[in-house]
């Protein structure tokens, strides 16, 4: 009785009968339609945010919406490794518990409130301009200078040559800081 019913188990007609063509493989239905979850999903290759060392990542969207984040095996610096942060980036990106407003305590101010992204971002650049025009030498001891030093700058390790460049271009000669460094000499 029992080795009728054990019969009819792929896994046992595969081993009684091989794989030899038969058709006769050790998986049901439901297995062989199995899809992965990227199927049909559009890949970006992307950057991993989190340290200076660059590790390729994939991202997988579909209809605007991320399905996956994985490693990325053409990266020659991680070869679709990733660290347990860089494996996380995608949890950290749909978790519903994640901050999507932005937090602003006032100046003296014992609580915080939510602002608008766009709020935020004008009043950066408001105070970068405002410290700029207020600390902004165009000359000492008759010496051209074209510079402030009220402002610094701390790039990423993880931008490419290209993009470090382009801020190295804008805060030199656009905004006339001095105080530059990047992450990858810390």
């Amino acid at each position: 009785m029992i080795g009728k019913l054990l019969s009819r188990w792929p896994l046992i007609q595969q081993l009684q009968h091989g794989t030899d063509g038969t058709g006769i493989e050790a998986m049901t239905e439901r297995t062989r339609n199995l899809r992965p979850k990227t199927d049909g999903a559009s890949v970006t290759r992307s950057i991993c945010p989190y340290c200076g060392v660059g590790c390729g990542q994939l991202v997988y969207h579909r209809h605007g919406k991320l399905v996956s984040i994985e490693g990325d095996p053409a990266s020659p610096i991680s070869r679709g490794h990733l660290c347990p942060k860089g494996a996380d980036t995608y949890e950290l990106h749909t978790h519903p518990g994640r901050l999507k407003t932005v937090k602003y305590r006032a100046p003296y101010s014992r609580g915080w409130q939510k602002i608008p992204l766009d709020e935020a971002m004008d009043m950066v650049a408001k105070r970068v301009w405002e410290t700029r025009e207020r600390s902004f030498q165009e000359s000492r001891d008759g010496q051209s200078l074209m510079q402030t030093t009220a402002l610094a700058h701390l790039g990423g390790a993880t931008l490419d040559i290209e993009e470090n460049y382009l801020i190295k271009k804008l805060f030199t000669a656009g905004l006339g800081m001095v105080c530059l460094s990047n992450q990858a000499r810390i």
